[in-house]
């Protein structure tokens, strides 16, 4: 059978963990520059989808519930989030970003030098295709 030589999923598993590992790298670093740790970055961009329960962030984050305490309060302290009831449920917290918070997180992003550079070396059309992927392996499930 001749054609286009398929590649096994293994082998894209280990370049989606060469890239995640690229990535994580990229976001530490930019994490640490707004003097955060990682899991402090990554719930303040979780939060920059919009408000969630901290049991949905702990889930989200996949880290126990009272680990994601001690993250949001660090968060709180800072100025970055706060706590607010939920409208449909009064016994639980959504946790929101404030304005603060919201500047922080891009400034994350902004800071993701090596990150956005590899992204920016493809074109628009593979941008858009890769974009694409993504959503339709890890979004639409």
């Amino acid at each position: 059978m001749t054609g286009t030589p398929r590649t096994d999923t293994g082998r894209l598993m280990e370049l989606l963990s060469v890239s995640l590992g690229a990535y994580y790298g990229d976001f530490t670093l930019a994490a640490a520059s707004e003097n955060l740790t990682a899991s402090q970055g990554k719930a303040l961009t979780v939060l920059r989808r919009g408000p969630a329960a901290m049991r949905s962030l702990a889930d989200t984050l996949t880290c126990d519930a009272s680990n994601m305490t001690g993250i949001i309060d660090r968060l709180e302290k800072r100025g970055l989030v706060r706590r607010e009831p939920s409208p449909s449920d009064r016994r639980v917290k959504n946790v929101v970003l404030t304005a603060e918070g919201e500047r922080v997180t891009d400034a994350l992003r902004a800071r993701m030098s090596a990150t956005r550079e590899g992204l920016e070396r493809l074109s628009a059309q593979d941008r858009d295709t890769l974009h694409s992927l993504l959503e339709r392996v890890f979004v639409s499930q």
